[in-house]
């Protein structure tokens, strides 16, 4: 309890800071917006089975600096996962961003669904800690390095958290007005199976999220057009493989 009251002090006070204009130019917004997914498939892991999901959002900017809250949502009856998220961040000239995002994930336990169980043993939070390299205009590669620091990662045989890991590396395009991504995530954990340990993003170290994400502009009317993503989706280790499209409001 004491260590997560100094993460979310230390949050606290960054944004405190950062809401402090350095000049009358620095520009705010206030956002909110929601996708309709086909499926909600994240770092090659399917999270929301077969059922669509909607995906809500609030943002607040300032200079550099973003606060917000997300969500994943199933639109089914059955026990499918359920997300709420806030994130903090700070992106450097548009290049570099750095990100620290508190999952809340109730699925494992009638405790873990308590959001204000902060018990590391127990808790439904997760937090995680993100760089991300956005790309350039001359340099379309982007890179992204994220781990899991605090709360309901996977465990070692010895009991001590796993601080499960996930690298990704993609590559922007535009093929005619049509604009892509191409990526490649993976991550280096490798639990032991003969101490029974699980990893949380698979079982041993390997390839997780090999794919291609299409976003194009729908016209609906002379004035109004409707944000489109479709992506196919493979997952070398679980040999699973997804395509899965969302609307974006």
């Amino acid at each position: 309890m004491k260590k997560i009251k100094i993460l979310l002090t230390a949050a606290v006070l960054l944004l405190l800071t950062a809401i402090q204009p350095t000049h009358a130019q620095t520009e705010k917004s206030l956002n909110a917006g929601v996708d309709l997914m086909s499926r909600y498939i994240w770092r090659g892991m399917n999270l929301g089975g077969s059922a669509p999901s909607i995906q809500p959002s609030i943002e607040y900017n300032i200079g550099g600096f973003a606060v917000g809250t997300w969500g994943a949502f199933g639109l089914s009856d059955g026990i499918v996962m359920q997300e709420t998220d806030l994130y903090l961040s700070y992106t450097f000239r548009d290049v570099i961003t750095l990100t620290l995002t508190d999952y809340f994930l109730p699925i494992d336990t009638l405790a873990s669904n308590n959001y204000f169980d902060f018990k590391e043993d127990n808790t439904g939070h997760l937090l995680e800690g993100s760089f991300l390299f956005n790309g350039t205009e001359k340099i379309p590669f982007t890179f992204l390095a994220a781990v899991n620091f605090w709360g309901a990662d996977a465990l070692k045989a010895d009991g001590k958290k796993q601080f499960s890991t996930y690298f990704e590396v993609g590559y922007n395009g535009t093929f005619q007005d049509t604009e892509y991504n191409i990526f490649a995530g993976f991550t280096p954990n490798n639990p032991d199976e003969e101490q029974f340990e699980t990893g949380y993003y698979g079982e041993k170290a390997g390839l997780i999220n090999l794919g291609l994400t299409v976003a194009k502009e729908i016209k609906v009317t002379d004035t109004f057009s409707l944000p489109l993503t479709s992506s196919f989706i493979i997952n070398p280790m679980t040999e699973n493989v997804f395509l899965v499209v969302g609307i974006s409001f």
